[in-house]
């Protein structure tokens, strides 16, 4: 979900001013033992509580890698679930350390609202959803015209679906709720005949609805939604540490560093490998961030590389089952790319 700013000022979240970080949050996390992130209420495969009640998720083994990369333990972390307007303030006020919850980098959140956001880690797009038995026939969202639709309120899903429908010259009907488990409830009812958001979004909810095999993800992509994890302004020590641990997962995947082998890897011949694993003799990296020379050991074995947590939370592992698509790695065709540790 993505909220408006003019969502978010009604609903008065903290000023830019009083949500600039205090340079020390490394110190805060260490002081306290762990790192509190602001997740999604619940979206099956990015970030959600198992029969357990462990949370578990795409977005989650975000948090956790940084945990690793601080502590050397992965369970070192705290979730705080958010809605689409919560998750704004709570990073602003610093309830959170950091925010990983299928948030949508904008120039406004990246200068208004004093965030910074430390990467993409999920290159995604609008899309819509249909009941195929209620719309037999309908493969494209160019046959939607009429259509009811159900979408969130104070989204910028909400203004790229009028905006959508305005260029194709069709029209529709919006029924709009607040919170996202109206909106699911009012589209598994058959209150409406479209559902749009994310369509990573569309994937999950799918899973969740009476007759999951009854509903159609359409083709179209209707917007560009990088989503990746945000940290507030104002401390560079922490968003290096958030960006590059982000970073690390996908040039361990590069590089073939895995779960499995990483302590075999330790010992490889390979340079880069050697440097990435902090095995090269007077390098620096971790000390640099203000970590330990092992921590991108540490995230991969606590994790896994970028590849390994896309594929059972949301790839072909999971019930999800989502391409790889434009988040496969860019030597394999995809646009995912890493600047390098050296």
């Amino acid at each position: 979900m993505k909220t408006t700013i003019k969502g978010i000022l009604a609903a008065s979240v903290v000023t830019v001013s009083a949500s600039v970080g205090s340079a020390a949050t490394l110190d805060d996390v260490k002081a306290k033992g762990f790192v509190q992130c602001g997740v999604n209420t619940g979206l099956t495969g990015f970030a959600s509580p198992n029969n357990q009640g462990e949370w578990t998720g795409f977005d989650v083994d975000l948090c956790r890698a940084v945990a690793a990369a601080i502590f050397g333990d992965p369970t070192k972390v705290n979730f705080t679930p958010t809605n689409a307007t919560e998750r704004f303030t709570a990073l602003q006020s610093g309830e959170i350390d950091l925010l990983s919850r299928n948030t949508t980098w904008t120039l406004s959140r990246d200068s208004k609202l004093g965030f910074n956001f430390a990467g993409v880690n999920y290159y995604d797009g609008q899309g819509f959803m249909i009941n195929a038995q209620k719309l037999p026939g309908v493969n494209s969202a160019l046959q939607l015209s009429g259509a009811t639709v159900c979408v969130q309120s104070g989204t910028t899903t909400e203004l790229n679906l009028a905006d959508y429908f305005r260029a194709n010259n069709m029209e529709y009907n919006p029924v709009v709720f607040a919170a996202i488990e109206e909106v699911n409830a009012a589209y598994d009812s058959g209150a409406c005949d479209v559902y749009t958001t994310d369509q990573s979004g569309l994937y999950s909810i799918r899973l969740t609805l009476a007759a999951p095999d009854e509903h159609v993800v359409l083709p179209e992509i209707i917007s560009k939604e990088p989503l990746g994890p945000a940290v507030r302004q104002g401390d560079d020590q922490w968003f290096d540490i958030v960006k590059w641990s982000l970073n690390a997962m996908i040039i361990a995947e590069e590089l073939g560093i895995t779960q499995a082998n990483v302590e075999e890897m330790k010992s490889s011949g390979n340079p880069e490998v050697k440097r990435v694993l902090g095995q090269e003799q007077g390098a620096t990296f971790g000390a640099d961030l203000g970590l330990s020379e092992d921590w991108v050991a540490n995230i991969v074995k606590g994790v896994g590389n970028y590849g390994e947590v896309f594929e059972r939370n949301i790839g072909g592992g999971s019930p999800l089952k989502i391409a790889r698509g434009l988040n496969q790695l860019w030597t394999k065709g995809g646009i995912l790319y890493a600047p390098p540790i050296r």
